[in-house]
């Protein structure tokens, strides 16, 4: 697209509309919005599918060339509301419902 402007000297000086500053003025359409799996500004509306995380697909989306996006969401990141007493547990054989001994009965 072009558009002439008028100069100063008579002569109309022609600005063709490059990729760059002018052509960014005119994106005001959102094509991603917030996924709800993973929270990030990248599941596009009209594809119904996650960029980053691949949902609604069962697994999550991840590759072997992104290693530093693999090590940002994989275990232990989080919470590991489950996972950080378990090896407390497993060193115990997993017993549940008993009471420890009384120190003071031996004394």
């Amino acid at each position: 697209r072009t558009t002439a402007y008028p100069c100063g000297s008579g002569t109309a000086s022609v600005v063709t509309m490059g990729k760059g500053t002018p052509s960014f003025g005119k994106r005001h359409n959102k094509s991603h919005t917030l996924c709800r799996r993973c929270g990030k500004r990248s599941y596009h509306i009209q594809k119904s599918q996650c960029a980053s995380c691949g949902y609604p697909a069962a697994k999550m989306r991840r590759f072997e060339w992104g290693y530093k996006a693999k090590r940002r969401r994989t275990e232990g990141t989080g919470r590991m509301s489950y996972l950080k007493t378990l090896t407390r547990r497993f060193k115990n054989g997993f017993r549940e419902g008993t009471k420890a001994a009384s120190k003071r009965a031996s004394a």
